[in-house]
């Protein structure tokens, strides 16, 4: 293997050797050390001339195999000084190795003293970028990985690549051609997924049993299984994470946040696409999300944008002549509207409007609309998924927020909410007005007619959401788990998503009238009393009445989340800096942008 004028071999004892160019630098692996699931191994790391290495008396390092994963691990006080020819010995402990849901992209904690004299708390960071690796500690970086003059800082880092090269012997390499899969063995094809809002065998499952009947009629011996994932979606990526990582759980397809996907693919836990699995059909700002580093990773599913809901009574009561705002409406139209209301409210209303800005991934996604809509070039992250804003800019997508946000009419609750917690806030009539995604159309409307509830597209810039599905690296039907998701996001199935409220990700959906779902359950038939069970309001093609002139064009025009493979460190500092925001003493704008901005320089080292 070469890799940036690195290359790899093996010695006369069976040692695997990382070989710097003009022998400078170099890394030996004992027998067998950490590529296989196993027992620990022992490794070693030996420093050339001018490239020393020097760990202290009692202090250790380890390398541990587990489920096919290889991990580092420092101990207590495991020191990085300049030295010339020195050898130190890393002993692998049981046990030991990152936690579940950090893998190559991940974090590793080390203890005082660890690599380049890190403080207590300090962390060193082991990141994938592109099928390159390379250490950080704290906010100095040790790599990019390449062996040559003045490695002696950096040999630790080389380990990265020994990682990475045992990972990718198993799993083919992410950068390179997708992976050639071994013969498929016939059974169960497992997929994993989160909570179905469509309910109890709800669409998704109707497509799969639809899917194992083609293949039950066939004779192929084959059968999906579909997995729901308990808990929030952060609580969902740790979960996957884990047990992709570990071997716990035989996944073959993973349903992945839009947000997943470059962190998922460059850990080598997700296989390859073909380009082709992406057509001309898949809403281009949808299809861009299954994509890292300019390969296919995933295909979309079903997708996601931020909409705003409002309750057409409401208005009505206090005399807005115009309660259709289906053609959008603006914050300063949206505030006076709110004031007006304040002079006359409803039976039961407290406050304007509200929204999920509780602690999790709700902050995260009001606040990136936010952002986005202050400042529409903005980015916080680069093509690498490196840190690439600014404390001026965050200044004004804080202001922005602080604005969206204000007490005078946000709802108080708003500040705890989730996604269900204001839905239920706004179906009992505290609010007018409402940020929430697609889902929600139907859910509301069995509750609500048209005549009092209304959807327009969200003042501002959207996010766009949705999850992906891939392939999982170690599974070992990936060609049927490929056709699996070739059946599941095809034309047909998009519409069936569509019409069961879910959003499309297939531009044919919403258009051509001859793709039709062949599910009916997914558009139910009129009850003997002439009365639907579904009580969503549909066009004369029988899809959502708004799909085509509101959900489609939001879908086109979102905005994405930061894309990193470090998304989870991103959004846990972001959500948890922006936080002092909703306390009892905020903040002024430029404070809070200098404290996010250096947080998010620590999560995203550029």
């Amino acid at each position: 293997m070469t890799r940036g004028g690195e290359s790899q071999g093996v010695g006369r004892d069976g040692t695997a050797g990382l070989l710097g160019r003009g022998g400078i630098a170099w890394l030996v692996a004992g027998r067998g050390a950490g590529l296989p699931a196993g027992r620990p191994r022992t490794g070693t790391l030996r420093a050339g001339r001018g490239a020393g290495q020097r760990v202290g008396r009692g202090r250790t390092a380890g390398l541990v195999g587990r489920g096919g994963m290889t991990w580092l691990v420092a101990g207590r006080g495991v020191g990085v000084r300049a030295g010339c020819s020195r050898t130190a010995r890393l002993p692998a402990r049981r046990g030991a190795g990152l936690p579940a849901g950090r893998p190559r992209t991940g974090t590793l904690r080390a203890g005082r003293g660890a690599g380049q004299r890190v403080g207590r708390g300090r962390i060193v960071r082991l990141v994938g970028r592109g099928g390159v690796s390379r250490l950080t500690v704290g906010r100095l970086r040790t790599g990019p990985l390449r062996a040559g003059r003045g490695v002696c800082a950096r040999l630790v880092a080389l380990l990265a690549v020994v990682l990475l090269a045992a990972v990718t012997a198993c799993t083919g390499d992410g950068a390179g051609e997708p992976a050639v899969p071994a013969a498929d063995v016939p059974g169960d094809i497992v997929v994993a997924s989160g909570r179905d809002v469509t309910g109890k065998n709800g669409i998704r499952q109707q497509l799969i049993d639809a899917w194992n009947r083609q293949q039950e009629k066939a004779g192929t011996g084959y059968r999906a299984r579909l997995v729901e994932l308990p808990g929030s979606a952060d609580e969902q990526r740790s979960q996957l994470l884990g047990a992709l990582q570990s071997g716990s759980a035989a996944y073959d397809v993973v349903n992945l946040d839009v947000t997943w996907v470059p962190e998922f693919a460059a850990a080598g836990l997700v296989r390859r696409l073909p380009d082709e699995v992406l057509d001309d059909d898949v809403i281009k700002s949808v299809a861009d999300t299954a994509r890292w580093d300019g390969k296919v990773y995933a295909v979309p599913f079903n997708s996601d944008v931020g909409l705003l809901y409002y309750r057409r009574d409401h208005l009505d009561a206090v005399g807005v002549q115009q309660t259709d705002l289906s053609a959008g409406i603006d914050r300063t139209r949206l505030q006076e509207i709110v004031r007006s209301l304040e002079n006359k409210p409803p039976k039961g209303y407290e406050q304007g409007w509200t929204t999920q800005l509780a602690s999790y991934e709700g902050r995260t996604v009001n606040a990136v609309e936010a952002f986005a809509s202050s400042t529409p070039d903005l980015a916080l992250t680069d093509a690498d998924g490196d840190y690439a804003a600014n404390a001026e800019q965050l200044a004004e997508g804080i202001a922005e927020l602080r604005q969206r946000t204000d007490p005078s009419y946000t709802l108080q609750d708003a500040v705890h909410s989730d996604e269900d917690a204001s839905l239920a806030d706004f179906a009992a009539g505290r609010t007018a007005f409402l940020r929430h995604w697609p889902y929600a159309y139907r859910t509301l409307h069995q509750s609500f007619t048209d005549e009092q509830l209304g959807v327009a597209p969200l003042p501002g810039r959207a996010v766009l959401g949705g999850q992906n599905l891939a392939v999982t690296a170690a599974s070992q039907r990936s060609a049927k788990a490929a056709e699996l998701i070739g059946f599941l996001t095809g034309r047909e199935s998009e519409r069936c998503l569509l019409d069961a409220g879910f959003a499309a990700t297939r531009t044919s959906a919403y258009g051509d009238d001859t793709v039709t779902c062949p599910l009916a359950a997914a558009s139910p038939s009129p009850s003997p009393t002439g009365e639907r069970a579904d009580r969503m309001p549909r066009d004369d093609a029988g899809r959502p009445a708004y799909a085509h002139r509101i959900l489609l064009p939001a879908l086109g025009s979102a905005v994405q989340r930061p894309r990193t493979p470090m998304y989870g460190a991103f959004t846990q500092t972001f959500t948890a800096q922006l936080g002092a925001l909703f306390g009892d003493r905020p903040p002024t704008d430029p404070q809070l942008a200098r404290r996010l901005d250096e947080a998010l320089r620590k999560a995203l080292p550029d």
